[in-house]
């Protein structure tokens, strides 16, 4: 795309709730978006900490139309910065990348015109901007703003901290009358007291929303038939895309090879694989030619697709803020989404001998405690989103109505006795064996290593065969969870006794076990998509396949010409005029001029 001549725009003149319609196709700013713009083309610093699919990219896209000046928008992630760039250029605004990707002749001649002021926005890593080369380009230009996303880089406090994000703390030396927008989704106090500090930001207004995304549905379950239950889903919602997360490679590869073989379009990414095979899957996915990509952690960082509509977790994170970032990755679009968890006791071993492996005591026992707050969640009774908010420092009164437990409270029964058979089956075994033994004993289960260690005549065999295997499993692991019984960690794990395991064993300490749940939630308990009345699905499919077309034949993903959002809106208003297309959200000028025509002409063949 060849940047435009003309001066960047004037300060002052520019009324921001046209141009947020006119560029964007937005009818109204989100919360704090407002106050952060107009503090930043007042020319103050702002930290800005704002969950992900809050709006945090329009809080320095739209100063950049405004400001004398390019903003410079410090980003770690290629893919990211492509995805942006797509979407900015679609909506008509000159913007450009400067990175490792990009040939040396094309990045000659950005350069040349970035020196000319014909950029709002450029796109960089932050190595490339603080290389000598990086350095001589900013001489060159007239720098009106500095905006560093994924601010939380910059903290060693941080989940995903970067050395080379430390540099940046020479911005501000080096510009110290240049804005600098630090802008992040997932920081603690404690972090994002860092993230200013280092940034060295002046005065700067603090923005902080809530961490709490109610159009996304949490839900925590036993792992059984993962997969199954997964394909359960795929099934019931077939317009879905989404990411299944797993631990191991082998794990991701065997789970998307099964769902290839149901016939669903599925993908896997780890870091087994070639750079070109992860950016080819990755571009599949993010292109809609891929339903599900199934990944390990490496993935999604770099994604800005914001129509997940699910998020899975076939295996227990390892803290609450990866699992936060991660879910966060569906539904960026306000749209309803899922987050399912699939956890056991089986993870929390894992888990537990990679920490053991970490030479650092300090760092074993953050991870530790991130680790039990992690399970905490998992095994939580009430509202969700008290202990997710509460570990990024925000108080939450319960009750949310977008998780499981609120919507479809837990099936709680009293298990003291069970709880005391199970212990005393322990015990009576010598605390040596593992819980699929002990759970044998206690199901009157004649297995080869029960008649060979003569365990058939003790006083607790078949005690509980009144009770499943899975009732058992599930009365072991909430014991496990309160510390009352713990299991080796070595080759062949045994359960043995805990300093808290008598009290229960006699019987002083009651015991409540969670069932799972049978029923899952209807598809009528989902957040109603639009205000404007019932949607016409069969215009809202038709309009997806014109989508679909128009974005294969330009090479952009589907999203970029427009959301699923504006599809709905479209299928419940059947807007048929120029002016009643630009109300809908999403539809700005440069849109209604480059797709209007085609999407009025196929709302007016099914009207």
């Amino acid at each position: 795309m060849e940047p435009r001549a003309e001066p960047i725009r004037e300060t002052g003149s520019v009324d921001l709730n046209l141009l947020l319609k006119q560029q964007f196709g937005h009818n109204t700013f989100r919360p704090m978006q407002r106050q952060i713009i107009d503090d930043t083309i007042a020319g103050r610093d702002a930290f800005v900490l704002m969950p992900t699919g809050g709006g945090k990219s329009l809080c320095y896209q739209m100063p950049a139309l405004v400001r004398e000046g390019t903003t410079i928008v410090v980003s770690p992630l290629i893919a990211l910065m492509e995805d942006q760039l797509t979407a900015l250029q679609a909506n008509g605004v000159q913007a450009t990348v400067l990175n490792s990707s990009v040939a040396y002749r094309e990045i000659v001649e950005r350069e040349s015109a970035a020196a000319a002021g014909r950029y709002d926005l450029i796109y960089m890593a932050p190595e490339r901007l603080m290389s000598s080369s990086g350095q001589r380009l900013l001489g060159r230009m007239q720098v009106g703003h500095f905006a560093i996303d994924e601010a939380h880089c910059i903290s060693e406090w941080g989940h995903d901290f970067r050395p080379e994000y430390r540099m940046l703390g020479a911005l501000r030396r080096a510009y110290p009358d240049t804005p600098i927008t630090a802008l992040t989704a997932t920081a603690t106090p404690r972090v994002a007291e860092d993230i200013v500090d280092q940034l060295d930001l002046r005065d700067a207004r603090i923005y902080r929303g809530s961490f709490e995304r109610d159009n996304l549905y949490y839900e925590a379950r036993p792992k059984q038939k993962v997969m199954e239950q997964v394909e359960t889903y795929l099934d019931a919602n077939p317009e879905h895309e989404g990411i299944i997360y797993c631990h191991s490679r082998a794990a991701v590869e065997r789970a998307a090879e099964r769902l290839r073989g149901r016939g669903i379009a599925a993908l896997p990414y780890h870091a087994g694989l070639s750079g070109d095979v992860r950016a080819r899957h990755q571009h599949d996915f993010v292109y809609g030619q891929a339903r599900v990509i199934v990944a390990t952690l490496a993935f999604g960082m770099g994604v800005d697709k914001p129509d997940v509509r699910f998020v899975v977790h076939a295996d227990l994170p390892r803290n609450l803020e990866s699992y936060y970032q991660e879910t966060g990755r569906a539904g960026r679009d306000g749209q309803p989404s899922d987050c399912i968890l699939f956890f056991s006791h089986g993870d929390r071993m894992k888990i537990e001998s990679f920490i053991d492996m970490k030479p650092d005591e300090q760092e074993r026992q953050v991870a530790r405690r991130q680790l039990r707050q992690m399970i905490d969640f998992a095994y939580a009774t009430e509202c969700r989103c008290r202990p997710l908010l509460a570990y990024f420092g925000q108080d939450h009164v319960g009750d949310c109505g977008h998780c499981d437990n609120c919507r479809m409270p837990p099936n709680a029964v009293d298990a003291t006795q069970d709880a005391r058979k199970l212990l005393s089956a322990v015990t009576r075994t010598g605390q040596r064996f593992g819980l699929g033994h002990v759970i044998d004993v206690l199901r009157g289960v004649e297995t080869e290593r029960v008649e060979r260690n003569g365990h058939g005549t003790l006083s607790v065999f078949g005690v509980g065969r009144d009770q499943t295997k899975g009732y058992w499993r599930r009365v072991a692991e909430t014991l496990i969870h309160r510390e009352e019984l713990a299991v080796t960690r070595d080759e062949y794990p045994t359960a043995h006794f805990t300093e808290a395991s008598r009290p229960v064993l006699v019987g002083e300490v009651p015991v409540e076990v969670t069932l799972p749940r049978v029923e899952r939630r209807s598809k009528k308990t989902r957040a109603p998509v639009v205000d404007e009345g019932p949607i016409d699905h069969e215009l809202f499919e038709q309009l997806r396949r014109l989508r679909r077309e128009i974005a294969e034949q330009q090479n952009v993903p589907p999203y970029v010409v427009f959301s699923d959002a504006s599809l709905k809106q479209m299928a419940a208003r059947h807007p048929t005029t120029p002016e009643a297309f630009l109300e809908i959200t999403g539809v700005g000028r440069h849109k209604l001029e480059r797709y209007g025509e085609a999407f009025m002409s196929r709302i007016r063949e099914t009207s």
